[in-house]
């Protein structure tokens, strides 16, 4: 797959999740229960509990090693909501080809760089990385913002300091998409889905699942359905 194939594929999985989550024309900022939709908070509250993943707090486990694996999940996690942005930014602005959407990510400064290797992330400086993900925080609370020069170039950066690039990013993105559409549909809207599976969180299953080996939608899935039943 192309790097142009990984990111198309991510926006129509998330189109689709979006769709089936929040009802036809959400792009319009309602849902189809007529709640309002905030693709900048959802930003800024998944940025937060990135910065958690690192050992950041002067009074309490000062020795802490950084959860590279929540961090992982947590980009993950903000990047379903940056493509939201960018599909309701393409549908309110009446652009209609997805291509050229497409075309404006990967000609983001620093894309190429973020299709290649990532950076070790056992080196990353983190009160750098911090910062950087407080730049993100600080341009969702703007009343304008710089989608593509602005966030994304600032995402892809601290991404890569993070050790995620475009090949790990699309890998957990499909399998968290899995995982968004799985709780949907155990009642995760309605309040009765069960978040915590015999003392471990979803997400931290999931990643178990994905250790074991090579998994598509489907087959990832039926793996999620066998675990949650127990």
């Amino acid at each position: 797959m192309t790097s142009v194939d990984y990111i198309k594929e991510m926006f129509a999985l998330q189109q689709k999740l979006n769709d089936e989550t929040n009802g036809l024309g959400w792009e319009n900022g309602y849902t189809n229960n007529n709640r309002i939709i905030n693709w900048k908070r959802c930003i800024y509250m998944e940025s937060a509990e990135l910065i958690d993943s690192f050992n950041w707090k002067h009074w309490k486990d000062i020795n802490k090693a950084t959860d590279w694996e929540n961090a992982t999940i947590e980009i993950v996690d903000i990047w379903h909501f940056v493509m939201s942005l960018l599909l309701e930014y393409n549908k309110t602005q009446g652009k209609k080809d997805i291509n050229k959407l497409v075309k404006d990510v990967i000609d983001v400064q620093g894309f190429e760089r973020f299709s290649k290797e990532p950076d070790n992330k056992e080196n990353a400086d983190t009160m750098e990385v911090i910062n950087d993900i407080e730049s993100i925080m600080h341009m969702t609370t703007a009343l304008r913002i710089d989608l593509f020069d602005g966030l994304l170039k600032e995402y892809f950066s601290m991404a890569l300091k993070c050790g995620v690039n475009l090949k790990i990013l699309y890998k957990y993105y499909l399998a968290k998409n899995i995982l968004n559409q799985f709780r949907q549909d155990n009642g995760y809207k309605e309040g009765t889905y069960k978040k915590v599976w015999n003392g471990q969180e979803d997400n931290e299953v999931m990643i178990e699942i994905l250790d074991k080996g090579d998994f598509n939608a489907q087959t990832l899935y039926e793996e999620l359905n066998k675990a949650y039943k127990k």
